[in-house]
């Protein structure tokens, strides 16, 4: 299947290691350049020279902090500089923040609504003239599926996630016009560093396999998911195949989130 993403522009955040990284990766092997957003210079620069090595793909890394509106603003315009145009942006940035609700201060929750929120409100705003002026585009924001349903001791993760749902559909219905589509992929347990180090802190004796298909997971394909099977679920999004896909989420979780 072609799925008509040769010579678009990508821009990533979080692009430098975990699902970001490996959207930037399946991305440039279906021949989208890419720029990639990240804090840590060290990691990024990493990241863009794994992904052109890999792919051959011009990638531009560019050092940000989307929480910061100035960065976003910033990143966006050297991106769109850069490659001449901009057509998809990924809203992956974030951390995990899961506490009791007593024990989230309001540092805390504004540093956490301000990264995962804010720097999708903030991307998505100064790509759109860029998107408009090709013609239009797709924006895929990364939230989880926890917070369709969200657990206790989940904040203000799941809060932060939450909005972004409510985002993502209310953009999509604006944005619709201008042929810009707007989706969520609600990530469920992939595997990542933190997945990895409660493996570490849990059941060291246990090889990853043993670990990642511990039905105490409650995960009914009973395994723990990669970051390829995300990033191609994205990649699909963001292509030409889901031209008539918009305000819609998909869980990748392996099916135990409990809300569809």
């Amino acid at each position: 299947m072609d799925l008509g993403l040769s010579g678009k522009v990508a821009m990533i955040t979080g692009g430098s290691k975990g699902i970001g990284l490996e959207t930037a990766l399946q991305l440039a092997y279906e021949g989208t350049k890419i720029a990639i957003i990240a804090r840590n210079e060290n990691n990024l620069h990493k990241a863009a020279n794994d992904i052109t090595e890999r792919t051959g793909a011009e990638v531009l890394p560019i050092q940000a902090d989307v929480s910061k509106e100035d960065d976003c603003k910033h990143a966006v315009e050297k991106a769109a500089e850069h490659f001449g145009r901009l057509d998809i942006l990924i809203n992956n940035a974030g951390t995990a923040n899961a506490k009791p609700f007593e024990l989230v201060d309001t540092a805390l929750w504004k540093e956490d609504l301000d990264l995962k929120l804010f720097g999708a409100i903030y991307c998505s705003r100064y790509a759109l003239p860029f998107m408009k002026k090709v013609g239009g585009g797709s924006i895929v924001n990364i939230t989880t599926s926890s917070a369709k349903t969200p657990p206790a001791s989940g904040l203000p993760t799941n809060v932060s996630r939450a909005a972004g749902l409510a985002l993502t559909k209310a953009m999509s219905n604006d944005l619709a016009s201008d042929q810009i589509r707007v989706n969520t992929v609600c990530i469920g347990l992939i595997r990542s560093d933190q997945i990895e180090k409660m493996w570490k802190k849990r059941a060291p004796e246990k090889t990853w396999e043993e670990f990642s298909a511990d039905p105490s997971h409650g995960i009914p394909l009973g395994r723990i998911g990669n970051t390829e099977e995300a990033a191609k679920v994205i990649t699909f999004l963001s292509s030409d195949a889901a031209s008539y896909v918009t305000g819609t989420s998909i869980n990748i979780d392996g099916g135990k989130g409990a809300a569809l």
